[in-house]
């Protein structure tokens, strides 16, 4: 089969053999794999996110002089059962799947290792149990942004964020577009985005975001005024000291009256969610800096190097801060149902699509902001030129 390797940072075409299923495991033919962030990451920084990995248990995440086939993003057709399996899925039968495959005990990420290829490739291998099939009448370029989509609905849910909520989206790439996408889904009333690029400021309104603003210009912490959230320890200060003059009036002592707010929520401090998409040094500790106090932040961009910031800031505040990775499998089927049942509409991140001798061009191209937000390999595509999506 026809496949693009990475060695070290350079791709190119070759041909491999096609992988064979395993034991609970299914052979897809690739209709289109997505180019994640992840991908253009691990051609530059693979042995900086192979030594975190290897400190969290897994050390076979792809190294610069390894040859892997990247790839995770996956939409496919159904070919073949290794054996064991349950085949309910017949051969046909157009899937995505969760890109995790296991070999007794070893799981192996699909693309991101060496030992498992990934779907920048004809066909690929994928485990059965994590396969979900494609519900009628979703199209392809749709159903191919099921496992990126579905990071952004467990860093929403992470984020625990309620409909009378304020998000702040900060960076509007790939993964905060989807973001900003599952938060409208989800009838948040009050989207704030924030992108120096205006390509992706104009896709972030195309996402539903309520207020979109170019940082350089307009702060977006600015644009969350008015939502009574407090922005100095002063104010809280005096906003205790003003509670207490006016439940001494009461005819009950003050800590009675405040245990009865408690029990109502009327004492819970006001807040943004702040959901962290950059992943550069010095955002993590800009938003500690900025960001209103008792502020929920959930990291969802991956720096690749180290960064540091100062506790203080978080705790004077009372910072809630969370950092997200993946998803469930639930979460994965609820977000393959919700671009199924149109509740989902991000139709407009998919500005291309590329054969795979188009796979080193589509990488220079996803450097520039202003072009494209997500390209989608198409293995049936003889062409190196890029497509709109």
């Amino acid at each position: 089969m026809r496949a693009v390797t990475l060695t070290g940072q350079r791709l190119e075409v070759a041909d491999l053999p096609v992988p064979q299923p395993g034991a609970g495991q299914l052979l897809l033919k690739v209709e289109r794999c997505g180019i994640c962030g992840s991908d253009l990451h691990c051609r530059l920084h693979a042995d900086e996110l192979a030594d975190s990995l290897e400190l969290c248990g897994y050390p076979r995440y792809v190294r610069s002089h390894e040859r892997v086939v990247l790839g995770h993003e996956i939409l496919g057709e159904v070919v073949d059962h290794g054996p064991w399996g349950r085949r309910t899925l017949k051969p046909g039968t157009r899937v995505v799947a969760v890109p995790l495959v296991r070999r007794g005990r070893q799981v192996d990420g699909v693309g991101l290792s060496a030992h498992a290829l990934g779907g920048f490739a004809e066909y690929v291998v994928v485990q059965e149990a994590l396969t979900l099939p494609v519900p009628s009448g979703l199209p392809a370029h749709l159903a191919a942004l099921t496992e990126p989509m579905a990071v952004a609905w467990h860093a929403v849910t992470r984020g625990e964020v309620t409909r009378k909520d304020v998000a702040i989206v900060l960076g509007c790439g790939p993964v905060g577009l989807a973001v900003v996408a599952v938060l409208k889904s989800r009838g948040v009333g009050t989207v704030i985005a924030s992108d120096p690029s205006a390509g992706r400021r104009a896709l972030a309104t195309k996402c539903g975001a309520d207020i979109v603003v170019d940082p350089a210009v307009t702060s977006p912490w600015e644009s969350a005024t008015g939502h009574g959230f407090m922005s100095t320890m002063p104010d809280e200060y005096n906003a205790g000291i003003d509670a207490l003059e006016g439940m001494a009036r009461l005819p009950v002592p003050w800590w009675t009256a405040w245990r009865a707010l408690d029990r109502l929520g009327a004492t819970r401090p006001r807040r943004p969610v702040v959901f962290e998409c950059v992943g550069t040094p010095g955002m993590i500790d800009g938003i500690l800096a900025a960001a209103p106090l008792h502020s929920r932040i959930v990291v969802v961009g991956v720096c690749m190097g180290p960064d540091t910031m100062r506790p203080s800031l978080a705790v004077n505040k009372e910072l809630d801060l969370r950092f997200a990775v993946g998803y469930t499998p639930l979460e994965f089927r609820d977000t393959l149902h919700a671009l199924a049942g149109g509740t989902l509409d991000v139709s407009h991140l998919v500005t291309g699509r590329v054969g795979l001798d188009g796979v080193a061009s589509a990488f220079t191209a996803l450097t520039d902001p202003e072009v494209h937000a997500k390209i989608l390999i198409d293995p049936s595509l003889d062409t190196d030129l890029i497509l709109a999506g």
